[in-house]
């Protein structure tokens, strides 16, 4: 796990800016350092030690003939395999890493190589004969890789934080990527807030060749239901697929730990994880904001010692500056700052850490997938329910008038994904700036395109897996954990298991009709569930049919408090506030909040993390 920087070398004191921009990443390797440079191209990188230890293992890293120049980020966790494939093939290899198959795979198989992996990696091969790089993003978007044109340099790496260290680059606010932000609370499409930089795609490669740049797809997602095995069969199935995507991912030479929420997901990695520690954290004393108790007593019942923290109100907005510069880019979520804590107390004690990510996207946990057909009212014509959805709107807001709103719509129209957080019409009524975003549903529609054959829950999940997941979660776990010096893997979030995911029944992903036994019902993730259930203790079994919290933050109830009410109110007030938006509004929705009127938060929230963001890299590095 590390990070890397580049640029193709179109200035002359390379080595001093090389230097500089790997200086910006040394969170993600304090370990160890190292770049190459010649006259074509700059590349430099940080090294977090976790395989082969020693200093062999530094990167870059070269082909036996010198000509292949690597720096990778990341870990494949079949590179065992690989090598000895490669090694059959007559290679030679000078380090025991996970990286040097990287060089010698795409020596042997070229872009093919990407298809044999199975890890989380973003990495850039140099081939000095040809002049050629080429660059590649793990199947999901778990490590990240941006990229930019400024001028005659082609920039790119791990962060973009480090891309303001070169003479070339243009730093530029990407106004669209604001709009599009306030709806999403993350932001959505290729180009970033940077004007100019752009993120490479989950599952894309790159080849950049005599100034031109090609992007070209290598995965894909499908989803086709295998309606022949039994319920029984299937829960099986997800746990031997589990069980070996677990043990893949603890491949180290370092100790590995896992984090533990009170949900199913994380509790299933520790319980069958077998590692030494677990790490929670919480808010307060209520059971709904605090997980600590529940996490305890699971530690206790699979043996394993279980580390906590009570994040206090103070210290979590202490830190939302420094967060928001870690991001790169403003992200709206809550629990991404709850994310960093829990980073920073397992931080104290390892190198590793296993986590619960993706488990929703892939076997259909998120609450909102319940939705579809889920009441009468959903058996009413499309054409009697837009009607009814048109009047609802004209009705001034009260508890219940958005679910005929909703149902008014198509899936197409209605869900964007987890998140919604400002509608065009709110978005544009709260802007002073005048952009050229285009509406959320435009966004959203090449994804809604590739399932149009599938059932609404699947279109969901599939949104959710290429835009919700490399948006939102990924980001902040990747973040989050590198500004700890902490390596997070996902074991679900592992193409085999994807393979298996893509197999199972809509049915046995979300029902309302099944059942586990006299007084459980499970709604959401129903076949990983009863999976969960079968492999965890007898009692801790009950974990699996807890309904989805994630990493409940009292943002709500902070916002009406006059210390943070006040804080925000300043923010909302300020000479950035006034630049972009309609203050009054904003404080509207504030006051409106603390009135007990309307629960805004999460908007509020919205444009504060912005306002914080801007503050960070265009006012303090202006």
């Amino acid at each position: 796990m590390c990070g890397f920087v580049g640029f193709t070398n179109k200035i002359d004191n390379s080595n001093q800016v090389l230097k500089a921009m790997m200086d910006k990443i040394k969170h993600r390797g304090p370990d160890a350092e190292g770049k190459y440079i010649d006259a074509d191209i700059a590349l430099g990188h940080r090294r977090l030690s976790i395989i082969d230890v020693s200093e062999s293992g530094n990167q870059p890293l070269y082909s036996e003939d010198g000509n292949l120049v690597l720096v990778f980020n990341g870990e494949i966790y079949n590179y065992q395999d690989i090598r000895k494939k490669l090694l059959e093939a007559g290679y030679h290899f000078a380090t025991q890493t996970d990286s040097e198959v990287l060089i010698y795979g795409y020596q042997e198989y070229g872009a093919d190589l990407l298809n044999q992996l199975r890890g989380m990696f973003s990495f850039v091969i140099w081939d000095k004969k040809k002049k050629k790089l080429f660059g590649a993003r793990d199947f999901f978007g778990i490590k990240p890789l941006y990229y930019a044109q400024m001028g005659e340099s082609f920039l790119f790496g791990s962060e973009i934080k480090s891309f303001l260290c070169h003479p070339h680059f243009q730093k530029a606010l990407n106004e669209d990527a604001l709009e599009n932000y306030l709806t999403f609370q993350y932001s959505p499409c290729a180009e970033t807030f940077f004007r100019g930089v752009y993120k490479l795609p989950p599952a894309h490669y790159f080849t950049y060749e005599n100034g031109k740049l090609d992007i070209q797809r290598y995965w894909s997602i499908h989803f086709q239901a295998d309606e022949k095995p039994t319920l029984d069969d299937w829960v099986n199935r997800i746990s031997d697929a589990f069980h070996d995507s677990v043990q893949a991912h603890k491949i180290a030479d370092v100790e590995v730990g896992s984090f533990l929420s009170s949900g199913v997901d994380s509790s299933y990695v520790a319980a069958i994880a077998d590692v030494d520690k677990t790490f929670t954290v919480g808010f307060g004393k209520e059971e709904r904001y605090n997980e600590i108790g529940w996490a305890k007593g699971f530690s206790e019942a699979i043996g394993k010692k279980n580390y906590s923290k009570v994040i206090e109100p103070e210290e979590y907005w202490d830190h939302l500056s420094m967060i928001q510069y870690h991001m790169d880019e403003p992200l709206a979520d809550p629990a991404a700052i709850a994310l960093y804590f829990v980073c920073n107390l397992a931080s104290q004690s390892l190198k590793v850490v296993l986590s619960g990510e993706g488990a929703d996207e892939i076997f259909g946990g998120y609450n909102v997938y319940s939705e579809p057909n889920s009441t009468m009212y959903d058996k009413l014509p499309m054409g009697l329910r837009r009607g009814i959805g048109h009047l609802a709107q004209k009705v001034p807001a009260h508890r219940g008038v958005n679910f005929f709103v909703r149902k008014g719509k198509t899936l197409e129209e209605r869900f964007i994904g987890n998140a919604y957080m400002f509608t065009p019409e709110d978005r544009k009524a709260i802007l002073k700036i005048k952009t050229a975003a285009p509406d959320p549903t435009a966004i959203t529609k090449p994804y809604y395109d590739q399932v149009q054959d599938q059932d609404d829950v699947t279109k969901m999940q599939y949104l959710d897996l290429h835009m919700w997941m490399a948006g939102d979660i990924l980001l902040k776990a990747d973040k989050m954990s590198m500004a700890n010096s902490l390596e997070l893997r996902v074991p679900f979030l592992d193409k085999e298991v994807m393979k298996l995911a893509e197999q199972i029944p809509t049915r046995y992903r979300v029902t309302r009709k099944e059942v586990t036994d006299s007084h459980t019902s499970y709604v959401t993730k129903y076949a990983m569930r009863l999976a969960a259930k079968k492999d965890t203790p007898p009692q801790t079994a009950k974990t699996a049919a807890k309904k989805k919290l994630g990493f409940p933050v009292p943002i709500r109830v902070w916002l009406k408090e006059d210390t943070y009410y006040n804080k925000v109110r300043a923010a909302f007030e300020s000479e950035d506030a006034q630049h972009f938006f309609h203050t009054e509004k904003l404080v509207r929705l504030l006051d409106d909040h603390r009135a007990g009127k309307a629960d805004n938060s999460r908007k509020i929230w919205t444009v504060y993390m912005f306002l914080i963001w801007y503050q960070v890299y265009f006012r303090e590095q202006a």
